[in-house]
């Protein structure tokens, strides 16, 4: 993961380079403002995170995603994870690429998985019940959440979660019932 993460340090820096604007400007003028993203921004320090839905009460210090961390509502994830996967945030070739599966195996322990595997900053497998998903959960100090695209479904939806709890899976079977619901 940390070869990965490192990539996404560089092509941070290139975003960086080629606008001209640290990445909070450069994302906010090329992304969330022309999907309507108003809620999302890049969280720097521990009083960012203080001011979001769970706080900070452990005075996490959000240095340590050194590319980027990002903070926003459920509608606003579900939003953007939506519009990307339905082709109108990236060429259609570089979400292909993006969604390329890197299949790693079953069933997890207390989560909704049947199948797991990795795209390009995407989780990507089947969840019981709710079919063949894209997207990401994700576990800090004392929150968790789950953003997902089912697309295997009559209508496809995208959904997202967040919670209280230290189990991605809590968010995870969230996100499945209520693609299902």
């Amino acid at each position: 993961m940390a070869i990965f993460k490192c990539r996404y340090f560089f092509i941070r820096r290139k975003i960086e380079e080629t606008t001209g604007h640290d990445i909070s400007s450069a994302l906010r003028h090329l992304v969330f403002d022309a999907l309507g993203l108003k809620s999302v921004h890049i969280v720097t320090t521990a009083g960012d995170l203080a001011n979001t839905a769970w706080g900070n009460h452990g005075g996490y210090d959000p240095g340590w995603v050194y590319h980027g961390l990002l903070a926003g509502t459920a509608d606003d994830a579900a939003r953007f994870l939506h519009r990307l996967m339905l082709g109108e945030v990236l060429p259609g070739e570089l979400l292909a690429e993006m969604t390329k599966c890197v299949p790693l195996g079953g069933p997890l322990p207390d989560r909704p998985w049947e199948t797991t595997g990795y795209g390009l900053g995407l989780m990507i497998g089947r969840m019981a019940s709710a079919g063949a998903t894209f997207g990401h959960s994700g576990a800090g100090p004392g929150s968790v959440s789950a953003v997902y695209h089912f697309n295997s479904l009559t209508t496809p939806r995208t959904v997202a979660a967040f919670a209280q709890a230290d189990s991605e899976g809590v968010t995870e079977y969230e996100v499945a019932r209520l693609a299902c619901a």
